[in-house]
């Protein structure tokens, strides 16, 4: 999956001003409550700032529709949000089609965008739904430094083979169980790794690990601001292990309307992956606030 720099500031800056703005309730804990009142919408977003900026458009579209929102937002990885909006506790969530199909079903061999949309909608729960996918992808990816990747000559991951053995491996812990991860790595590519390193969410600690050479190869995320930033090298991903990654909207279908869906389904239509390599930039260069890019984003879309 298919990202941003994470910079420790910015990280808690996303977490923090997204879960203040409108209706977060201060609470501590991101996972506390539910639907509101009942009346609200509860927009979810996963613990790094892209999932939290699009959550953010996603509310902001939705209370220019006159939608009442909760927002919340900095919860944890998949294994642990999934099951909230199943629940119906949370009800409108952003997810990457490829890896969602990857946690509901590991074996679905499903590569390109319509073959992962149609799987999706025959596999999830029937509380569940997908929206219409965005154009905006944005895939995990193997990174290296551009020194790495001038001394063994690394191009795409399969390069990797070779020298594989010797090198350390960072990424969010749930990497290293996932097929679009160090299980798919040793299955489709062959690689295993010297050994594998528990760090955050293609975050700051994962881009620090890279660049001081504590670990070889990194999981970051395509539209990840920090790979241009740093001269790193994303390895090309010439066996599709992780295929399709597009934004699309997760939600529980008996708390959502015909206004949330055709909302959503319009903000689908606009977001590109130019325009969150923009937005993830304009987050971690400038420092600008989520939810300020989140509202400039939309009325330059004519959505707000």
């Amino acid at each position: 999956m298919t990202r941003m720099i994470r910079g420790a500031a910015l990280l808690a800056a996303a977490v923090l001003a997204l879960s203040a703005c409108g209706g977060g309730g201060g609470d501590d804990d991101p996972l506390s409550g539910g639907g509101g009142d009942g009346t609200a919408v509860t927009v979810g977003g996963a613990d790094f700032p892209e999932s939290g900026l699009i959550g953010e458009i996603y509310a902001q579209a939705l209370e220019a529709k006159g939608v009442k929102v909760e927002r919340k937002f900095g919860i944890g990885s998949r294994e642990v949000y999934y099951n909230q909006v199943k629940s119906g506790a949370i009800q409108v969530f952003p997810e990457y089609n490829g890896a969602l199909l990857a946690y509901v079903d590991k074996d679905d061999p499903a590569s390109t965008g319509q073959e992962v949309n149609a799987a999706l909608k025959q596999k999830l729960p029937p509380e569940l739904e997908i929206l219409d996918p965005a154009p905006a992808e944005d895939k995990d990816s193997l990174v290296v430094t551009g020194d790495t990747a001038a001394e063994h000559n690394l191009k795409t991951i399969e390069d990797l083979k070779p020298v594989a053995g010797d090198m350390v491996l960072g990424g969010p812990p749930e990497f290293k169980t996932r097929k679009q991860g160090v299980v798919g790595l040793e299955q489709v590519y062959g690689l295993k790794f010297k050994e594998f390193k528990s760090l955050d969410t293609a975050g700051p600690i994962t881009v620090s690990n890279l660049s001081k050479g504590q670990v070889q190869v990194a999981n970051l995320f395509s539209t990840d601001a920090a790979i241009k930033k740093n001269g790193f090298v994303a390895l090309q991903d010439t066996k599709n292990l992780f295929g399709a990654q597009n934004v699309v909207p997760l939600v529980y279908k008996s708390k959502v309307n015909d206004t949330v869906r055709s909302t959503l389904n319009a903000v689908s239509a606009k977001l590109t992956t130019d325009g969150l390599l923009h937005m993830n930039a304009d987050m971690s260069e400038n420092k600008t606030d989520p939810a300020t890019v989140a509202k400039d984003w939309l009325a330059e879309n004519g959505l707000g």
